[in-house]
């Protein structure tokens, strides 16, 4: 019976494979540390909800702690299509009569930030952050 012969490839001289290795694996170390806290941060957000309707919000006023991210999610109960912005906050969704949309914030510092319908500017909101 005639034996295999399995041989290693050899690493070229001055350990470079090993180097190689070794830089890889930090970076993808570092790029799963830099997306933990991404992650979990993401996973932390508040959830708030409003509705427009009649012309207003429902509620006017919206509560959300102070550096911490934020989901806001919008119904339309009206009977034209909106468009929720906020120069403020720096987002824009436009959403269709009876369906829902939802922005998502960034981690706010203490303030007063106005949202409001693009087509109706009669039509104002605001983020309260304590």
């Amino acid at each position: 019976m005639i034996a295999e012969n399995h041989i290693a490839p050899r690493a070229p001289a001055g350990g470079q494979a090993g180097g190689r290795v070794g830089v890889v694996g930090a970076l993808l170390v570092g790029a799963a540390l830099a997306l933990g806290p991404r992650a979990a941060a993401a996973e932390d957000a508040v959830t708030l909800s409003v509705t427009l309707k009649d012309h207003k919000f429902d509620p006017a006023e919206l509560h959300a702690p102070p550096a911490t991210p934020i989901d806001i999610k919008i119904k339309n109960a009206g009977d034209i299509v909106m468009e929720f912005e906020s120069s403020d906050l720096h987002f824009e969704k436009i959403v269709p009569v009876g369906r829902e949309g939802v922005v998502h914030v960034r981690p706010q510092q203490p303030g007063r930030y106005n949202f409001f319908d693009d087509f109706h500017h009669e039509t104002q909101g605001y983020l309260i952050v304590p």
